[in-house]
């Protein structure tokens, strides 16, 4: 499995005139050709760490330039970073692999993913990524030409420079892995057509859901169980998913044709079965399908539309001026749940919060476990409702306000369910997992709920209008602020942590890093201004990345990111806990 790799970054120097110690110091500047850097290397070796600075700039080698942009003050430091960029004409890569920004970022995924290869256990590290083939700033495709980003630690012994070592890994180990990985001519051609048509299928499949009124689709053949927690690839012996005919549908993709599988359509599917049959299986996959896989991953014909979030209850977040009142009508404290905000929320509290959330960011599908949910926001039966009066019980229940959540709002639910057949009386699909095989239950669950009625009361008919809360831009901070990825975790912004865990569709430490400099971005550029609602900030930022790619998250970073959703984005920001609203509009 590729592993992701390298320093932290920073901005560039800037300036068109500079004095020659200046120079030095500058990335762009023109320092030689690839003979004097190998002089460079082998005349400071066993000098003083530092001088490893005067690298600084750009060295012009046979069909590429390399640019030292950042470098290490000492051996114990984050990783020097450099970019190498190959010219169109010794790539050679075909335009019909690049013409367009799905298949520019797919060719660039397979690149990357192969330079990863070709560079072992060399000194150079590049983020090459896991499974899923995002947008990264570790490689891009512009008019023919490759960038690559990498992070490099500078060779020394002790607190001296290691010059031969340097010269061996900048000067015979960097040309030869970018003569293998990142030219045509050398390319294994065929799997970077495949690697290219694969990822476009996806996406075309994905682009189909909505005018089909679909919200997922799992391909037959798809293989939906990985090898562990912490592995995320195929397990081989896993169960190949087969969908139930009468969820059966067939779609014609650009390069594999015909595919057959199940659709999702809108509304609420319910997913039930035995615990272990793989409910929460079929659900991840769910998740994972807001993005394009590699080849050979399983799950490249398993999509969900691109506003799509999943939900989940997290005890102790911060909440800042959510509406919950849908789903908390009062509260002992007298605390206004139309304007609510707490340090530390309860899992219910958490769970309407984030529902609320994804909803005012742009999600109109929503996908939710209950393994992962708050029981008492899930459901109250009749028992229950006999026993604790509805004047006495705050919490309305989500199996009586996703309907009317759906009729208001237009947002579906996919919801894994086993412990509560009550779901069945709202439901317009019942999807039974047995043994990792689905069946699509909804007449006989129809049946049975005609037949066993619970005599539960639904609590509530309707869901309020969508409040829309307008951001300080205080709470961001623009003045070079630190950005770093704590694993998929936990971001650091600023002075600030901001806990990351129950945000289950981040998949890469380089997405957090993303979401840090999207943020800062934001703000800078003034699309976050105190004006406008966090949807609207997040519509800016997408129509922003549509069209400027990477260089929309951050231009001037030199360490490793991956583009974000904005549905992400947004996330983080709600649990930023420095964060300032300074406006509910009604």
């Amino acid at each position: 499995m590729a592993q992701r790799h390298g320093g932290r970054g920073g901005p560039r120097h800037s300036g068109s005139r500079t004095s020659p110690a200046q120079q030095q110091r500058d990335p762009t500047a023109a320092r030689g050709d690839a003979q004097r850097l190998r002089h460079e290397l082998g005349g400071m070796h066993g000098a003083s760490y530092g001088r490893y600075k005067s690298l600084t700039g750009s060295w012009r080698f046979d069909g590429f330039t390399l640019q030292v942009q950042r470098v290490q003050p000492d051996p114990y430091a984050p990783a020097s970073r450099v970019q190498v960029t190959v010219d169109a004409d010794h790539a050679a890569l075909p335009a019909e692999l690049h013409d367009n920004p799905v298949r520019a970022r797919a060719l660039a995924g397979h690149l990357v993913r192969q330079l990863h290869r070709a560079l072992g256990d060399s000194r150079l590290r590049v983020d090459a990524g896991d499974q899923q083939v995002l947008d990264r700033s570790s490689c891009q495709i512009r008019q023919g030409a490759v960038r690559v980003r990498m992070g490099i630690d500078l060779p020394g012994r002790g607190r001296t420079i290691d010059g031969r070592a340097a010269e061996r890994t900048l000067c015979d180990e960097l040309p030869e892995a970018v003569e293998t990985a990142l030219r045509w001519s050398t390319a294994d051609q065929q799997q970077a057509r495949a690697f290219v048509d694969s990822v476009e299928d996806t996406h075309a499949l994905r682009e189909a859901l909505t005018e089909r009124g679909w919200v997922a689709f799992v391909a037959d053949g798809a293989t939906l169980p990985r090898r562990s927690g912490i592995d995320e690839r195929p397990l081989t012996s896993g169960v190949a998913f087969s969908s139930p005919e009468s969820m059966r549908a067939t779609v014609h993709l650009p390069h594999r044709g015909e595919v057959t599988g199940m659709a999702v359509p809108e509304g609420i599917t319910l997913i039930v079965g035995g615990g272990f049959h793989g409910k929460s299986t079929l659900l991840r996959a769910l998740e994972q399908g807001v993005y394009d896989h590699v080849p050979g991953d399983g799950r490249e014909l398993v999509v969900a539309r691109a506003d799509t979030a999943k939900v989940r209850a997290e005890d102790g977040r911060r909440v800042h001026r959510v509406d919950v009142s849908p789903f908390v009508s009062h509260l002992p404290t007298g605390a206004d749940t139309r304007d609510f905000s707490t340090d530390n929320a309860s899992g219910s509290t958490s769970q309407a919060a984030a529902i609320t959330e994804a909803v005012e960011a742009g999600a109109r599908v929503l996908l939710v476990d209950e393994d992962t949910a708050a029981t008492n926001l899930m459901i109250r039966d009749a028992r229950m409702q006999a026993l604790v009066a509805k004047d006495a019980e705050p919490l309305t229940p989500f199996v009586d306000l996703i309907r009317p959540l759906r009729a208001t709002h237009g947002v579906s639910t996919v919801l894994v369910m086993g412990g509560s057949g009550d779901y069945m009386d709202v439901a317009d699909r019942v999807l039974m997992m047995d043994a990792y095989r689905a069946r699509d239950v909804t007449d006989h669950a129809r049946e049975l709920s005609q037949a066993r009625p619970t005599g539960r009361r639904s609590e509530a008919d309707s869901y309020p209008p969508l409040g829309h809360r307008v951001v300080d831009p205080r709470s961001i901070p623009t003045e070079r602020p630190k950005v770093r990825a704590r694993g998929t975790d936990a971001l650091t912004l600023g002075e600030s942590t901001v806990e990351l865990r129950g945000v289950e569709q981040i998949v890469d430490a380089s997405q957090v890093t993303g979401i840090g400099l999207a943020l800062v971005s934001c703000a800078r550029r003034g699309a976050l201004d105190g004006r406008a609602s966090i949807a609207e900030v997040l519509e800016a930022l997408a129509a922003d990345i549509a069209e400027r790619g990477v260089e929309a998250v951050d231009e001037r970073f030199v360490g490793d990111f991956a583009v974000p959703r904005p549905l992400e984005v947004a996330a983080a920001l709600n649990r930023l806990r420095v964060l300032r609203v300074s406006a509910l509009r009604r």
